[in-house]
């Protein structure tokens, strides 16, 4: 069965852990769907792992569409969350409304993802109230970058601690069907996991939180950038691809490539008139 906002929400009841990875594309959303994963996020880090940007911020809501419908032709079961890029619901809410149902419309997902807290919970409460589910998202936000100064823990003091469950609070009272927390001490991640209702999502947040998230180039090793340290890489399938387009190339060179098996014949003599 599909799963909705509800199925999430009644796994957060039950104590049951909720799995969200990142998709890009058809083909991977088809194999993380047939995983059982129930949440995808078709995260704008496509920026930097398929896009090749430095940071998420140059990332347009075109880029978002083509991705997220992609995903979702190839997922049956698993919810769809489009992430918001940046500047596409900061401004006013009349730009988040129509950004945002662009994302139910045109790319066909289920949810859409927003930054912010306090500062994005008037804009969460009009896309809930107009039928757009959305997924909060504090901590490392990765679109204030530049604000930040480079990739820092967030929530260290008390007052930075203070905030991030105040924007954690802010999004559940608006309305937001899930909460991730990125790159947030695990204590603080657990206690604003006890103290709402609704389901959190952590990445480089521990183990307190109600699921996880990571993104699929990490867990699978193909982005070769950079590890962070919130990943485990599953594979090196970074390594497996570059054997593999070694041994083509070298196939090619040497003629060992194409063999008659990946060929297609006829009756030669068919040709006579063209010699």
């Amino acid at each position: 069965m599909p799963v909705t906002v509800s199925t999430i929400q009644k796994m957060k009841e039950k104590g049951e852990k909720i799995t969200m990875i990142t998709a890009y594309d058809y083909t991977t959303a088809k194999i993380v769907d047939a995983a059982g994963i129930p949440l995808i996020l078709v995260g704008d880090s496509l920026g930097m792992v398929v896009l090749g940007y430095d940071s998420t911020v140059p990332v347009t809501i075109e880029d978002m569409l083509h991705h997220t419908a992609a995903v979702v032709r190839g997922t049956k079961n698993a919810m769809v969350i489009g992430d918001m890029p940046f500047m596409t619901y900061q401004a006013n809410i009349d730009d988040a409304m129509y950004n945002a149902a662009r994302f139910l419309q045109e790319a066909r997902c289920q949810a859409v993802k927003i930054e912010g807290g306090v500062t994005t919970a008037e804009v969460t409460r009009r896309l809930v109230s107009a039928g757009i589910p959305v997924c909060g998202h504090i901590g490392l936000t990765p679109q204030s970058i530049n604000v930040f100064g480079g990739h820092k823990i967030q929530g260290k003091t008390p007052e930075a601690a203070r905030r991030l469950l105040d924007d954690a609070i802010a999004f559940e009272q608006a309305g937001a069907f899930a909460v991730v927390l990125e790159t947030v001490p695990a204590p603080l991640a657990t206690l604003v996991t006890k103290k709402l209702s609704i389901p959190t999502i952590g990445i480089g947040a521990g183990a307190g939180c109600d699921g996880q998230v990571q993104v699929i180039n990490d867990v699978l090793g193909s982005y070769t950038d950079f590890v962070p340290k919130h990943a485990k890489q599953y594979a090196r399938i970074a390594d497996i691809i570059a054997k593999a387009v070694a041994e083509y190339h070298a196939d090619v060179k040497s003629g060992a490539f194409p063999t008659e098996a990946q060929s297609f014949p006829m009756d030669e003599s068919l040709l006579k008139d063209l010699m």
